[in-house]
């Protein structure tokens, strides 16, 4: 299973990809041809879906060095993903969109609205990454004054997807006969009424959108904090992880998928998928040198600054070639779950400075696999039948040429292997994930 994740389309998924020679030459600003281009080649290579992370807010404004430099994780200009993915679903058949929105400042009758509407516009092939928001910047664009801490968010999390859920079960399948010789639209005992009243939200219900195809769109979530392996073994059909090693990788699906039992699922109805940055070529000779050309892109004084963001800590005065300093990872330090698990590596290989931001800006926070096809292919077949993984996020460090590579280099000595589809096999992304639909659970399996 592979799946792709795309930052703004323009700049790739390192710090200053947008100035390589094999990144677009023309706009690079909310350029819809660029997406569709995306889309169409990873539909090529038989991804399962694109993914795209999204904000509510304008970052980094109070660090001018990065804001103007531009770093990948923060988008001060991009489309609002599922209006996007509305029209990349009409230039593309079977590849999936995933789509980040969050439970904190989202209401769960219009999100649900909305990721209904783009099952039934893309014929099955939506999804929903669950966040409940990292960055506190975003509360101010929702008359707040502070972000929440996440013993809040996280409890809402869970009423909130809950609520989504019944919303998408309001219709029966079966419940429009639409029926031209009694002159009957609708069945009138196959609609749910909700009525919601809980800690958190009141919704009454019920969506005015018939059942979603897939029944509920796929849902995805990041985050592994405590809440967040919790939030995932409720109610996640895919994890986003951050495994740096197979070790890793092992440790979390292990961890996760042991909490679904008491839940009451099995543990193949949960899906992990780690990041991992590639860089391939017709060579290993050919991947090194343009591993080399990446780093070469990455500014000192912004890495230090990226290093700072992303460990929440004052790396000022600091030996570039010095250790990393103690730092506190716990959750109550603000550093996310990405920024932990770096700062454990930092600590546990020893890097300096300099090591550590090229390391992170490199590997845009997870595992890092280059050579020739052949040895790409090496790697993922590794972590795959190591049980560190049900399938990648791929994260391209420049776009649209990595991809490509990977399409035409990877792929096929994965198929060739026996590991990754030649054709899709479904018709929605829940089937072609090997994903069960979801019983109404209010009016059972019409089928």
């Amino acid at each position: 299973m592979l799946g792709l994740m795309t930052v703004p389309s323009s700049i790739g998924g390192v710090m200053g990809a947008w100035r390589h020679p094999d990144g677009w030459s023309d706009d690079r600003i909310m350029n819809l041809d660029h997406y569709i281009s995306i889309a169409k080649t990873a539909e090529r290579g038989k991804f399962d879906c694109l993914f795209v992370a999204d904000g509510n807010s304008v970052r980094l404004m109070n660090n001018p060095e990065l804001f103007q430099a531009l770093t990948p994780t923060d988008r001060p200009a991009n489309f609002e993903p599922l209006t996007m993915y509305a029209a990349l679903s009409q230039h593309t058949k079977n590849i999936g969109f995933v789509s980040t929105a969050t439970t904190t400042y989202e209401e769960p009758y219009l999100l649900a609205r909305k990721f209904a509407s783009l099952d039934h516009i893309s014929k099955g092939r939506a999804a929903w990454n669950i966040v409940t928001t990292l960055s506190p910047e975003d509360a101010q664009n929702f008359g707040m004054d502070e972000h929440a801490g996440r013993d809040t968010r996280y409890p809402k999390a869970m009423e909130f997807v809950e609520v989504v859920k019944g919303l998408w079960d309001s219709w029966a399948d079966d419940a429009f006969p639409q029926n031209l010789e009694t002159g009957q639209f609708l069945d009138p005992s196959k609609v749910h009424v909700l009525d919601h009243d809980g800690e958190y939200l009141k919704v009454k219900g019920p969506l005015n959108v018939a059942r979603p195809p897939q029944g509920h769109p796929i849902l995805f979530t990041a985050g592994q904090s405590e809440w967040g392996r919790e939030l995932a073994a409720r109610h996640a059909d895919c994890l986003f992880a951050v495994a740096i090693t197979k070790e890793d990788g092992i440790a979390l699906c292990k961890d996760v998928k042991g909490r679904l039992a008491k839940y009451g699922r099995a543990p193949d109805s949960l899906k992990v998928f780690p990041a991992i940055s590639v860089y391939v070529g017709e060579t290993a000779e050919a991947a090194d040198q343009l591993f080399d050309e990446v780093g070469d892109l990455i500014l000192p004084h912004l890495g230090v600054a990226f290093l700072e963001k992303m460990l929440v800590t004052d790396l000022s005065g600091c030996d570039l070639d010095g250790p990393v300093p103690e730092l506190d990872t716990s959750e109550a330090s603000g550093t996310h779950s990405i920024g932990q698990e770096m700062a454990r590596f930092f600590k546990e290989n020893n890097l300096t400075i300099r090591q550590a931001y090229q390391h992170a800006m490199r590997f845009t926070g997870g595992a890092c696999f280059k050579g020739d096809g052949k040895q790409v292919a090496d790697q993922i077949e590794d972590w795959y039948r190591s049980g560190a993984c049900d399938g990648f996020l791929i994260a391209p460090p420049i776009v649209p040429k990595v991809l490509e590579d990977f399409v035409d280099l990877v792929v096929p000595e994965l198929q060739r292997r026996g590991i990754f589809r030649t054709e899709y096999t479904g018709t929605t992304l829940r089937e072609n994930l090997g994903l069960h639909k979801p019983e109404n659970q209010f009016f059972g399996d019409a089928s």
